[in-house]
This record gives structure tokens, C-alpha cells and sequence, in this order.
């Protein structure tokens, strides 16, 4: 199917691809965002320096475990649906760690805006092939890249400019309003499949959770890594040989 035998650009019909397009750039921007001012939330919680880095593994830990499943989440509980999921629990994560009393409570909250939020990256790619067809899935696709590059590159001038400005609260309750209208929208503008439960019944459950163990542990290993110094400490040590045979007992599963 070439261009000019396609219906012309209607905005109304590509607009639940421009909303979940910003429901990406939003998680991918809290991966930088934050990691540039780790030092002013690690001092305003009165953290050790130890503790700092993880406010950025928790999320990349999570993260990373949940965009794999996101493609079978999608299948069960909808494009629609996850991606309503995905945003709401994203900006709710964001108020409580904008809320965090203490370093532990925002590692936790951290961890899980990782996980609810994760969701969003992967939606969007695959539903770019619903929304364009034929060669303009090549705009949609350089729409995608774009945002997948501008959006880390912006994070740290964003970030810096927050916490100077207002404080490092406010790189997470920037996310309360686009988050909200994403979650808002969404399940009025998205119709590209249907949910089906089923799935739920016999999944692989085993599979995910050996899954979630070889990336979880190779993320904190890649990570944390360099900073204690690879394979001379005995964390990185384990949770490498943890990685190895969760990922070896998941090939031979499959």
C-alpha cells in the first residue's frame, strides 16, 4: 500500500497515539530526570551514600522486568486497559514519592513506579502499527525513535532546572497532571483489541518469575556494578551466577 493510496492525515484518529505518546516520553524522561539531582533527594532525605543509587535501581530494576511482560498484558487485560493501568498507577507512584518520608519509603515507591509504569514504553511501539499503515508506519516509527532520544537528553537540563528552581519534590509532582489527563483520555480514545482473561488460566508462571529473577539480578549487577568494583564483590559475584542459571533454566523451559 503506497502513500497516496492511503486516507488523508485526520488529526481525530491519530490523537490516542499522540496521548499515549506522551505517557512514554513521560517514563522514559523519570529515568534521567531523576538521576540528575539524586544527590538533592538523597540530602533531603538524609540518606546514606550508599543508599542514593537506589532510588535509580529500584526503577530501572522493575522497569526492566515488567516491559518484557508487557506484550501478554496486553493480551489479557487489553491495550486500552493496561495502558489506563499503567498511566494511573504511574502518576500515583509519582505523588508518593514526591510524599517519601525517608529514603526506604522512596526506594519502594520508586520500585513500584518502575513497575506500573514500565507498561507504556512497549504499548506504544506496537500500537503505532494499529494507528498507521502501509509506509506511514516509517513516520510513526521516527515519531517513536525521536522520542526515545529527545526525552533522555532532556532529562538531566529539566531535572537540574526543577530542583534549582522549586526543589527535587517537584521532579515528581510534574507528573502528576499529564499523568492524570493520560489516564483520563485513554479509555475514552483507545479501541484496538479486547481483553481476554483466559490467559490467566495456564500461563507460564514459572517462566516469568525465572524471567524476572535473570533480568532483575543482571540489571542490579550492570547497575551497581562498576561502583563496587564487578566480580571482586560478593553481591555482584552472586547475583551474576543468579542471573546465569535463572537465564540457563529459562532457555531450557522454553
Amino acid at each position: 500500500m503506497n502513500a497516496a493510496s492511503l486516507p488523508p492525515f485526520r488529526f481525530r484518529d491519530i490523537f490516542p497515539f499522540v496521548v499515549m505518546c506522551l505517557g512514554m516520553f513521560m517514563a522514559l524522561l523519570d529515568i534521567q530526570i531523576v538521576a540528575s539531582s539524586l544527590q538533592d533527594i538523597g540530602g533531603g532525605l538524609s540518606a546514606a551514600q550508599d543508599q542514593i543509587s537506589w532510588v535509580q535501581t529500584a526503577y530501572l530494576i522493575a522497569e526492566i522486568i515488567m516491559i518484557p511482560l508487557s506484550g501478554w498484558l496486553t493480551r489479557v487485560f487489553s491495550t486500552r486497559w493496561l495502558f489506563t493501568a499503567s498511566a494511573a498507577g504511574f502518576t500515583l507512584t509519582s505523588l508518593l514519592c514526591g510524599l517519601a518520608w525517608n529514603i526506604e519509603s522512596m526506594i519502594v515507591f520508586r520500585g513500584l513506579q518502575g513497575l506500573l509504569g514500565a507498561a507504556m514504553i512497549p504499548t506504544v511501539f506496537t500500537s503505532s502499527f494499529h494507528y498507521f499503515q502501509g509506509t506511514r508506519r516509517v513516520y510513526s516509527a521516527a515519531v517513536i525513535g525521536t522520542i526515545a532520544s529527545v526525552a533522555p537528553t532532556l532529562g538531566p537540563v529539566i531535572g537540574g532546572w526543577i530542583t534549582d528552581t522549586l526543589n527535587w519534590h517537584w521532579l515528581f509532582y510534574m507528573n502528576l497532571i499529564p499523568g492524570a489527563a493520560v489516564a483520563v483520555l485513554i479509555p475514552f480514545l483507545v479501541r484496538i483489541d479486547q481483553p481476554d482473561l483466559s490467559l490467566l488460566k495456564g500461563a507460564d508462571y514459572p517462566g516469568m518469575g525465572l524471567m524476572a529473577i535473570a533480568l532483575g539480578s543482571l540489571e542490579y549487577v550492570l547497575e551497581e556494578g562498576a561502583r563496587w568494583n564487578w566480580f571482586d564483590d560478593a553481591t555482584i559475584l552472586t547475583l551474576s551466577t543468579v542471573s546465569l542459571v535463572a537465564g540457563i533454566l529459562l532457555c531450557s523451559a522454553a
